[in-house]
């Protein structure tokens, strides 16, 4: 009985799982340095998503040192970001959600 109250409380945990917001994301560890579609410190998100794929903007969040030698870049300011995968996940569909429509 134990057995399979736990099995219907995890299937419905993971129905009312609240996915992750992308815009809470950048707040809690982007906004200090990037905007939306004004130029801060850092670029942004705008000109991110219209120059980055999504496996690009992850590499350059996990590893910024990396992805800077790799992309030939004089200096890099970005620190590493610890998010877990669905943050990842989240941010980088939030700015790709700026990239322009054509």
């Amino acid at each position: 009985m134990i057995k399979y109250c736990l099995i219907l409380l995890l299937l419905f945990s993971s129905l009312f799982a609240k996915e992750i917001d992308g815009k809470k994301v950048f707040e809690t560890y982007c906004w200090g340095c990037h905007h939306q579609t004004a130029v801060a410190f850092g670029p942004p998100f705008k000109e991110i998503a219209s120059k980055r794929s999504a496996d690009e903007i992850k590499a350059m969040i996990t590893d910024p040192q990396s992805v800077s030698k790799i992309f030939k870049y004089k200096r890099n300011a970005m620190p590493k970001i610890p998010l877990n995968q669905d943050e990842l996940d989240a941010i980088t569909k939030y700015i790709l959600s700026y990239k322009d429509k054509k």
